[in-house]
């Protein structure tokens, strides 16, 4: 397991950090989130062999929000 922590940018507030965290939990591999939409982050712990930090960027930007 791999851990990384992303810059989300556009959430502000519990709704926000639910859609992201949602959409990271639905791809295969992903263990954990942590998101604090105050922060602007979220910490994923992923497998690398079954997802990689592409999949994990395109379901933040398929929710609406950006990745810096």
């Amino acid at each position: 397991m791999e851990k990384v922590s992303l810059k989300v940018v556009g959430m502000t507030c519990s709704h926000c950090e639910e859609a992201v965290k949602n959409a990271l939990l639905s791809i295969d591999g992903v263990a954990s989130v942590a998101i604090a939409f105050h922060d602007d982050y979220a910490e994923i712990e992923y497998d690398p062999e079954k997802s990689d930090m592409e999949n994990l960027k395109q379901a933040i930007e398929d929710q609406g929000y950006g990745v810096a």
